[in-house]
């Protein structure tokens, strides 16, 4: 059996997001074993599982993105959005557009450390749309 949710988060500054419980709180029932997948339904924001403890972390994680895919890189043609467009874009690809959880005993075994993270890489974003399945 396979229940989807839909929620829409944001819209969020550019940085990275601790969306754990948004997206805990959208799914209504938990199997006692099965799987959990929360899907991004955009191109130029991503989502990853990493350390919640520390937002040094998330700041870590722009400082380091935003060197990997600077805005106004010479010969990036794509910039039908703005200069921050087809970095965004890159950006998305390294991070991922899906993230899956196993649910062991009836609740989603993330590491003690672990949290879900919106990953924001536009500077004016539009609110974000997530599917989250719960496979049972």
């Amino acid at each position: 059996m396979v229940r989807h949710y839909s929620i829409t988060l944001g819209p969020y500054p550019r940085g990275f997001h601790l969306i754990t419980d948004d997206v805990f709180r959208a799914v209504t029932s938990w199997p006692q074993q099965g799987m959990l997948t929360v899907y991004m339904k955009h191109t130029s924001a991503g989502l990853c599982i990493n350390e919640n403890a520390d937002a040094d972390v998330r700041h870590d994680f722009q400082l380091y993105f935003d060197r990997l895919a600077p805005e106004d890189l010479p010969g990036i043609r794509h910039q039908m959005e703005g200069s921050d467009d087809m970095p965004a874009h890159i950006k998305s690809v390294l991070s991922g557009a899906v993230v899956t959880i196993p649910v062991l005993d009836g609740r989603p075994a993330l590491g003690t450390w672990q949290g879900i993270f919106l990953c924001e890489f536009r500077n004016r974003a539009t609110p974000r749309t997530l599917i989250i399945s719960v496979i049972e």
